[in-house]
């Protein structure tokens, strides 16, 4: 039984919730394989509540190749409040059966919490309570046909555009038969039928899709070899078959084995799996891969490789902590009970060490240019040879379990990567080379999500759109200071131009979104862009060119200009969903939220040229790159320019700045 409750959409596009979760799984054997058959999920709604059911048939391949067909079914009811708007579709609305196959819902609430609209939707992003009085696109008050969009305009002025497939004056809408219209949109060998709003081609008796996944060619009749027992896998005592298509399978070895699958031996214990195995046989526990630890014994965690988890915990006491390589325990990171555990770092089995190493917190990497994203709970890497992502060797670069990071910022002169997390809320940091993760800041934050760097002047700026502030601290996050915090609404990405002692930063409100400027010092605040911006999220520098680029989610471009001169160029247009933008010679980067993947763009030739998925699918946030060597700059604040506290670099000049928490010792002065 799971009772959820849904208390409306933050800032971020997060759907927040509480969760209750009570009864029993059934159990699956380690190294099985489960497979889910297409199903269908059935809808009835009325005026305020949803009834779904489904079913569905699954198998279970356990690692001997014992085969299970199990049966799953369920309901779900969802009650929500009333609409308040006398909205056409909704008022006196009778209980209807539909068959959805639910891309994305879009719950959307007023200033009282209550749900106005539950429908699909592309659209991300939050809604403010004003446009929703004031505009019938948000009230409901349109007229526009259901298969029609309403596009806001000024003030109560709106538009109604059939959706793709339809056609009519956006009051009334008619599917498109393309099937007729276009009687060989299929092609040969394949069969066209009509869907509302699109078609479907469906290869004749005897064709298949090919690999295009458009193109129908002769069957040939798949063979599992796996479930057949004709393949070439070790017995299944050390190793796993596991059917990909066609006649293709993957052989791989089981935990505790290693070799290529077709032939594996028993791998000898790590320093982890020796020390489990004797607590587990002192604790009189039978052996199993991954043991419960026992009441007033620690048991150790090992993941499948046989290494130390990064996280430990003591069941029994209720206390966790980070751990090394080694298994040692990393100082000051336990926690007691009830409390979050530890940001752990993840670690990987590594040979002995031959003279002297880094300490082993983070996985180091070699050097190099590389590409920094982050994904949720964890910071990417991917190698770059030349412009190009060698996407076959991205890997984790360190792990933050429970958090939300959503900006990421690299020091070329130490080496060291930034983020931005908020659900700490805060600011941290850790080397490349290896160490421990060390937070920049932690207090008097609400939710910090763009983060940058002055190199030269030791620096680290960063936004906050919850407080609408932007501030600045040394790297270490002391002396910091409030530069802004009027005229501020959404205020997102935030880069650094060392050499002219300049600041730039995007704000995403959508009643006036605009990309600013302003000297380090907090002098010289000026609005660069304004006109035909919607909602620019990702925002980089091009030290090399002198050139300020953005991505914009609503117009769905990436543009560049010339800050000085003002100068403003199209890259290109028709993206989907960016969130955050990097330079890198002449390529341009971006994550993109509806892809889920890192873009890159050719500047020179206008179009994107790779794409990089990444295997966890999930929404991709804040990027950046590492550079093999730091960028030729200079200001005046190269030695903190004399100053007792901050040193502000401006065009021609600095400012020696005191913190806002200060001791009474500062002196400010303008050079």
């Amino acid at each position: 039984t799971i009772k959820q409750e849904f208390k409306g959409i933050d800032e971020h596009d997060h759907l927040v919730m509480s969760t209750d979760l009570d009864g029993r799984l059934p159990a699956v054997p380690l190294g099985s394989t489960v497979q889910i058959k297409p199903y269908k999920e059935i809808h009835q709604y009325s005026r305020n509540f949803i009834i779904s059911s489904s079913s569905c048939n699954y198998t279970i391949t356990s690692p001997d190749g014992d085969v299970q067909t199990r049966s799953y079914q369920w309901r779900q009811s969802i009650i929500f409040q009333t609409c308040p708007y006398d909205e056409a579709g909704w008022a006196g609305a009778t209980l209807t059966t539909q068959q959805l196959s639910v891309d994305q819902i879009f719950v959307m609430f007023d200033a009282n919490n209550h749900l106005i609209r539950y429908a699909m939707s592309n659209k991300i992003g939050p809604i403010h309570s004003s446009l929703l009085e004031q505009n019938p696109c948000f009230s409901g008050r349109h007229g526009c046909d259901i298969n029609a969009v309403c596009t806001p305009g000024e003030g109560v002025r709106f538009s109604c555009e059939c959706t793709a497939g339809f056609a009519g004056d956006g009051r009334y809408c008619h599917d498109i038969d393309e099937c007729r219209e276009t009687p060989s949109v299929c092609g040969p060998n394949a069969v066209c039928s009509n869907q509302p709003g699109s078609l479907r081609c469906e290869c004749s008796a005897g064709f298949v899709f090919a690999s295009d996944g458009k193109t129908c060619v002769e069957e040939n009749r798949p063979v599992d070899h796996c479930q057949r027992g004709s393949h070439d896998c070790d017995v299944p005592q050390r190793a796993l078959c596991r059917y990909t298509g066609g006649s293709a399978y993957i052989c791989s070895c089981l935990p505790g084995f290693e070799g290529n699958g077709r032939g594996c031996r028993e791998r000898e214990k790590t320093r982890c799996e020796q020390q489990r195995a004797s607590a587990v046989a002192d604790s009189d526990v039978p052996f199993s891969f991954r043991p419960r630890p026992t009441v007033g014994r620690y048991v150790p965690r090992c993941d499948e490789r046989g290494a130390y988890e990064p996280t430990q915990c003591h069941q029994s006491i209720g206390q966790c902590w980070c751990v090394d390589a080694n298994g040692q325990e990393v100082p000051n990171t336990r926690t007691g009970p009830h409390s979050s555990p530890p940001l752990c770092i993840d670690q990987a089995v590594t040979p002995a060490p031959i003279g002297p190493t880094p300490r082993p917190d983070v996985q180091p990497i070699a050097p190099g240019a590389y590409l920094l994203f982050a994904q949720s709970g964890k910071i990417e890497h991917v190698p770059l040879d030349g412009y190009i992502m060698r996407r076959e060797e991205a890997k984790p670069l360190l792990h933050v379990p429970d958090r939300v990071v959503i900006a990421v910022a690299y020091d070329c002169v130490e080496k060291m990567v930034y983020w931005t997390d908020i659900t700490g809320p805060a600011i941290s940091k850790a080397s490349l080379t290896g160490g421990d993760i060390y937070v920049c800041s932690s207090s008097e934050l609400q939710s910090p999500e763009g983060i940058a760097i002055d190199h030269v002047a030791r620096l680290l700026f960063w936004t906050d759109s919850t407080r609408d502030t932007i501030e600045v601290s040394k790297l270490d996050g002391s002396h910091r200071r409030v530069l802004f915090d009027t005229d501020l609404v959404n205020p997102r990405p935030i880069v650094t131009n060392p050499a002219y002692g300049r600041l730039y930063w995007a704000d995403w409100n959508r009643d006036g979104p605009k990309i600013e400027m302003s000297n380090m010092d907090g002098t010289g605040r000026v609005v660069l862009v304004k006109d035909n911006l919607a909602l620019p999220n990702g925002l980089t520098f091009d030290y090399e060119n002198q050139q300020l680029c953005w991505a914009d989610a609503g117009t769905r471009k990436v543009e560049c200009m010339d800050p000085h001169r003002q100068l403003r160029r199209n890259i290109v247009e028709g993206i989907q969903y960016p969130f955050a933008l990097v330079s890198f010679g002449r390529n341009l980067y971006y994550t993109d939220w509806r892809r889920e993947a890192v873009v890159a763009v050719d500047r020179h030739l206008g179009k994107e040229t790779e794409e990089f998925l990444p295997q966890k699918r999930s929404r991709l946030y804040g990027i950046t790159t590492t550079a093999t060597q730091c960028p030729q700059v200079y200001n005046y604040c190269a030695d903190n320019g004399g100053c007792s506290h901050l040193c502000l670099p401006r065009l021609g000049g600095l400012s020696c700045r005191c913190p806002d928490a200060t001791d009474g010792q500062c002196e400010e002065k303008v050079l």
